[in-house]
């Protein structure tokens, strides 16, 4: 028989770090929003939830690793967008918030949930954003609370 290992989407007991975008705040709002909703539904203490806000997307991934290093936390959420404009500035930033989350996240020692929109425009930005495409800030809270919840132990042991 093959073992499945599966994380609960439970956040009972869970202290949970976001690091959210000012930067388009518009969308970065819901995706915050979303993000909380998902959390608090999911049994998450409200007094669990810390939240860090930063100018740019550019600077997620520093934060999150703040985060990370205190310890503290059973999982960090990533929240921006970055919108494309008329010049490059957008592939240069999408590039480098998506390498520095993963690159995070592939560390091992921390659940790090990727919620960042990179999108032609403000409306796809919108439709993900709570809009008929969902919203990913809820997505990228489940995602962090199932990973959380992994009954696989630091050893590499199934618990």
């Amino acid at each position: 028989m093959v073992r499945i290992a599966e994380g609960r989407l439970d956040g009972t007991g869970k202290r949970i770090g976001i690091v959210v975008s000012r930067f388009n705040q518009t969308i970065t709002e819901r995706l915050f929003d979303g993000a909380v909703d998902c959390l608090l539904r999911h049994g998450t203490e409200k007094e669990k939830i810390d939240a860090v806000r930063v100018p740019g997307a550019f600077e997620i991934a520093p934060a999150a690793k703040k985060l990370c290093d205190t310890g503290q936390y059973d999982a960090v959420i990533c929240l921006g967008a970055v919108i494309r404009g008329q010049t490059p500035h957008f592939d240069f930033v999408a590039a480098e918030v998506t390498r520095a989350v993963g690159a995070l996240a592939a560390t091992g020692g921390d659940v790090v949930s990727f919620g960042v929109l990179t999108t032609d425009t403000f409306e796809q930005a919108s439709d993900r954003a709570g809009g008929k495409a969902g919203n990913k800030g809820w997505d990228a809270a489940l995602a962090a609370l199932e990973m959380a919840n992994l009954p696989i132990g630091e050893t590499g042991s199934w618990e």
